[in-house]
């Protein structure tokens, strides 16, 4: 369940009946800030197996291809290489970190660590050091859903979201890979701005044309099976960058193995790169915001919470695992997103 694109891919479809890892070769880019704090004990690594079977289940990814998979695990790795030490332990009830509907036809998994509000000094780190402003990181969020469709089949999403706070006004990360079918495969990877683009043309060059990212989302394009995504939501398509990666590919002239090519050798080495840009260019970016912008920034990111909540996961999450089920989840959100 991602924060901006589940909503379209949650219809009555995903309904339950009535009755009733090997290691991925991609990279990030290599340029990195000096070493950073080692983790604490307080704050343990993502892939930690004394953290809670939450946490467990949902580096698992268990419903879907080794690619996907692989590539999933490869980018909440490459996250926390980066930011293990800037982020909190997760505090979600672990019925909240793992949770499915009666019937057991829908499972799902919620990881979120929030950003240390700690100062510079307090954690023993230079002011000095490039991104070392802690608060940056507002939270990282991952999930996966699984859900048998009545049909047969299952649709399974995996998403990871990472969101920066006011502190700084440089785009947030995200992506999601649904697949309806092993041979059908919608991608959202985007950085989604935080500013109007029209109104801060310097902000469109520096996180969109001076990153290229345009030339990433040409490559999958030239894929033949690949076809443009358009989400059914209007306010979903304005809140993207015009350099979104929103694209549907269908293989069943060349079977689930040719799905799988596409995901190792074209898809997963692009989202590697989005991410390193993110990472390079936005996390550890250097951005001056002055009090006037930050006000706007808290109340634009508030906004864009709060309608997401309301448009992609207020109506799909109760039909899927049921009301008590989705409002425990939803609350659990709500407070992560305040």
């Amino acid at each position: 369940m991602a924060v901006v694109a589940s909503h379209f891919l949650l219809p009555p479809l995903c309904l339950p009946p009535p009755s009733s890892r090997t290691a991925s070769h991609y990279s990030v880019s290599p340029k990195r800030p000096p070493p950073i704090m080692a983790a604490s004990s307080s704050s343990p690594s993502l892939t930690d197996p004394q953290y809670g079977g939450g946490r467990s289940r949902f580096m698992e990814f268990p419903h879907v291809s080794a690619p996907h998979r692989d590539l999933m695990v490869e980018l909440v790795s490459a996250v926390e290489a980066r930011l293990d030490s800037y982020l909190l332990p997760c505090t979600l009830p672990p019925d909240v970190q793992y949770y499915e509907n009666q019937s057991g036809t829908a499972q799902a998994t919620l990881h979120v660590r929030s950003g240390h509000d700690s100062s510079p000094e307090q954690l023993g780190m230079e002011l000095s050091e490039p991104g070392s402003t802690l608060n940056k990181i507002d939270f990282v969020l991952g999930s996966w859903i699984h859900c048998q469709l009545p049909s047969g089949g299952a649709l399974n999403i995996t998403s990871l979201s990472t969101y920066l706070n006011p502190s700084t006004d440089a785009p947030n990360f995200l992506i999601e890979l649904i697949r309806s079918s092993p041979t059908s495969l919608v991608l959202i990877l985007d950085l989604p701005p935080r500013k109007d683009l029209a109104l801060h043309p310097d902000y469109l060059q520096t996180f969109y044309e001076d990153t290229k990212l345009e030339s990433r989302r040409q490559l999958l394009e030239k894929i033949p099976e690949s076809q443009p995504y358009f989400s059914s939501s209007l306010y979903i398509r304005c809140i993207v960058s015009p350099t979104a990666i929103m694209t549907r590919i269908e293989t069943e002239a060349g079977g689930v193995e040719r799905m799988e090519e596409i995901l190792q050798s074209h898809v997963g080495p692009v989202a590697m790169e989005v991410l390193g840009i993110w990472l390079d260019q936005c996390a550890f970016g250097e951005r001056e915001v002055g009090d006037s912008e930050i006000s706007y920034l808290e109340k634009r990111d508030r906004l864009i919470r709060s309608k997401t909540i309301e448009i992609d996961l207020g109506s799909s999450l109760p039909r899927l695992f049921g009301p008590e089920t989705a409002g425990r989840v939803l609350e659990a959100m709500r407070g992560v997103f305040k």
